[in-house]
């Protein structure tokens, strides 16, 4: 495995502990925060450009003579990222990488574990049929993932095992979607802007969308009881 798939897979890891660590405080990631770092991986902002927006934003609040308010979300940081992204971008950082760097901690065994508690809460999952049937097929297929992964080669494509996973978390993204309510859909439409307002103005509006989106998404799976499958959540 490559350095880039390390970070790629220490992506959430890596944001929540600088911001964390640069707040001073053990406070939990809110919905909204979960929602913005996986706007940030899918519109590929690059790890190192995230945790140096982080270091930025909080730089520039800590020279502030009067800190009357606390930031008390990522989304404080996110002109911050964005700038550090485009500043990696022209200056091409990062284009030369140590090819031959293992992935510690990503091994077979832990993540056959993974899939097969996610497995054991699919089944577990209530609400409609729809989302029921899509939740057990989804755990058949999670157990024979792990049944493969433990007997796997150490050079086992995550990348794949990734893909793999996506697929499963749109099929049940979908199945939650028209299951939902307009209501439903309308309040959590109107708790996503309620939580975003502040922060507009530090984010371009492509970038809102795809947060707003996130944000229901994410609410979604957690009304549902239903888990993100993903490596990122390992």
């Amino acid at each position: 495995m490559t350095l880039a798939v390390e970070n790629y897979f220490n992506y959430f890891t890596e944001v929540e502990e600088r911001y964390q660590r640069r707040r001073g405080t053990g406070l939990l990631l809110s919905t909204l925060d979960w929602a913005l770092i996986e706007t940030w991986k899918d519109a590929g902002i690059p790890l190192e450009a995230a945790l140096r927006g982080i270091d930025a934003a909080f730089d520039r609040y800590e020279r502030k003579p009067s800190k009357t308010k606390k930031i008390n979300s990522l989304a404080y940081c996110s002109q911050e990222v964005l700038a550090a992204a485009e500043d990696m971008k022209e200056a091409a950082v990062g284009t030369q990488r140590d090819q031959s760097v293992g992935v510690p901690g990503l091994g077979g065994e832990e993540i056959s574990r993974f899939c097969l508690a996610n497995a054991e809460k699919l089944r577990l999952a209530q609400g409609h049929l729809q989302v029921k049937l899509v939740a057990d097929e989804c755990a058949v297929t999670l157990t024979e993932l792990a049944v493969t992964l433990s007997n796997a080669s150490p050079t086992m494509r995550l990348e794949d095992m990734e893909r793999r996973l996506a697929v499963m978390e749109e099929k049940l993204l979908a199945a939650l979607t028209i299951t939902s309510t307009e209501d439903e859909l309308f309040t959590l439409r109107g708790e996503a802007d309620r939580e975003i307002a502040p922060y507009r103005s530090k984010m371009p509006g492509v970038q809102i969308a795809q947060l707003q989106k996130q944000f229901i998404h994410k609410r979604l799976f957690e009304k549902n009881k239903i888990p993100r499958l993903s490596l990122f959540y390992l």
